[in-house]
């Protein structure tokens, strides 16, 4: 590398979780979202509601709520379901960085590039 070249930036981190409007599990857990946020201040998290973000969600099929995404650069990490507690996302966060990363579905690797892209 040269040696005025920039060092290359660490890969974001991004946690979208995909909810929707009408899901009362969904409205209990953005408090769960909001703790995860405060303990993860370099990790970008998104909030994104499937119907009213139709655009943006593409392809994807979302049929159990809360579901999270969540993605290191263009690397997709994790994409489910998860239960609605924080220790439960806690423990999901903290395991991601000591395991492979999953093997995508096209749907869930786009709307990654897409969020890294506009959030």
């Amino acid at each position: 590398m040269p040696p005025n070249a920039p060092a290359a930036l660490p890969a974001t981190t991004l946690v979208a979780c995909l909810c929707a409007g009408w899901c009362r599990v969904c409205d209990d857990y953005h408090a769960v979202f909001a703790a995860l946020r405060e303990q993860h201040p370099g990790y970008r998290f998104v909030w994104v509601d499937i119907e009213d973000d139709a655009e943006l969600v593409g392809d994807l099929e979302v049929e159990t709520f809360p579901t999270l995404l969540v993605g290191q650069g263009q690397q997709l990490r994790f994409i489910g379901p998860v239960t609605p507690q924080l220790a439960t996302a806690q423990r999901l966060l903290a395991a991601l960085d000591q395991g492979p990363a999953v093997a995508p579905s096209p749907a869930a690797q786009a709307l990654l590039s897409r969020l890294q892209q506009s959030c």
